[in-house]
């Protein structure tokens, strides 16, 4: 059997066996062991061209990938398809603090509190108006004290501990932050830290713009994936785009688990730019270095440049010498 039935597929045309993958699987597990960023592996019968059914092995799991973008994104204000819930009606027990002062007064008539009585020991009933006073002030703050344990009051003290409605829809959504980041008026449009790193849940089916799109979607981001694409970048400074039919998750086993090494990065369609490996190995000399390599390179160009216009130079003469002898039909030598 081919390893188009019998592989996993990386790329358009590429292919890896299974059990070449597996290997890699494992050191990659190994590597992330105890960690929530080990893949896990599951076959699936699928029917071919042919009606005969093959096995497919799946790998699912989190992929980290670093934001390198240079231009900010936007984030959603909501999700597309959010249920717009009606604020409460009147008649629920805890709108009375929004209610104004005839309801407020309507409100007392029908839930007046329990009034308690208090009559002064028959010995200080014969005392001054000062007594009287501090009574009623007494009365008052019982009164106040009561008031209190109304329903519209334990309403306003109840709903105060509760979650707000912004943290509420924001549960509903399973919005992720990025670096604390949600939607709101101010930081709606910003530009995440260069190289800090978020994870998605993604799958070997997945290509690059599904994986896109899980990303965009998990931080409810407003830009078309079409903007965006996923580079492979090397400690040696080796940046190469992945295509569109590239598998990210295949690719990323087969890099090696180390982060050290290998990052995938979301950067921009038309601002990221590949850096081949000849190139990719003068990046990190100092300054004064590449200057000399420039000098060298230089100078060895200018020695090309000579020898060409040296053999062109010879060349002409030869053809000038049998010019000048050829309208006398003679052949000179």
């Amino acid at each position: 059997m081919d390893d188009r039935n019998d592989g996993v597929r990386v790329g358009e045309n590429k292919f890896i066996s299974k059990s070449s993958i597996l290997s890699y699987l494992k050191t990659y597990n190994l590597y992330y062991e105890g960690k929530n960023l080990q893949l896990r592996h599951r076959e699936r019968l699928t029917p071919s061209v042919l009606y005969q059914l093959f096995t497919i092995l799946i790998i699912e799991g989190l992929l980290n990938i670093s934001w390198g973008l240079r231009r900010p994104i936007r984030l959603q204000m909501q999700d597309d398809h959010e249920r717009i819930r009606p604020p409460p009606s009147s008649t629920s027990w805890h709108s009375g603090c929004n209610l104004d002062n005839q309801s407020q007064d309507g409100q007392k008539q029908t839930q007046t509190p329990p009034q308690m009585e208090v009559t002064p020991p028959e010995d200080q009933s014969s005392n001054g108006t000062t007594q009287d006073h501090e009574e009623e002030e007494e009365e008052a703050c019982d009164v106040s004290a009561q008031l209190l344990r109304t329903k519209s009051d334990a309403g306003v003290l109840r709903r105060g501990r509760r979650r707000s409605p912004s943290d509420q829809r924001r549960i509903r959504r399973h919005r992720f932050s990025i670096n604390g980041h949600f939607y709101n008026h101010k930081t709606s449009v910003f530009t995440p830290a260069y190289g800090s790193v978020t994870n998605a849940r993604i799958n070997s089916c997945m290509t690059t713009p599904q994986v896109l799109r899980v990303l965009l979607n998990k931080f409810k981001i407003e830009n078309s994936p079409d903007e965006f694409a996923l580079y492979l970048v090397h400690a040696s400074g080796e940046r190469v785009q992945l295509k569109r039919t590239d598998y990210p998750l295949v690719v990323r086993i087969l890099q090696g688990p180390c982060e050290h090494v290998c990052k995938i990065f979301l950067m921009e369609q038309d601002l990221g730019e590949e850096i081949p490996y000849e190139v990719a190995q003068y990046i990190k000399f100092e300054m004064p270095v590449l200057r000399s390599f420039i000098i060298k390179l230089k100078e060895e160009e200018d020695r090309e440049v000579q020898k060409l216009r040296s053999r062109y130079k010879y060349l002409r003469c030869i053809i000038e010498k049998q010019l000048q002898c050829s309208p006398e039909g003679s052949s000179c030598m």
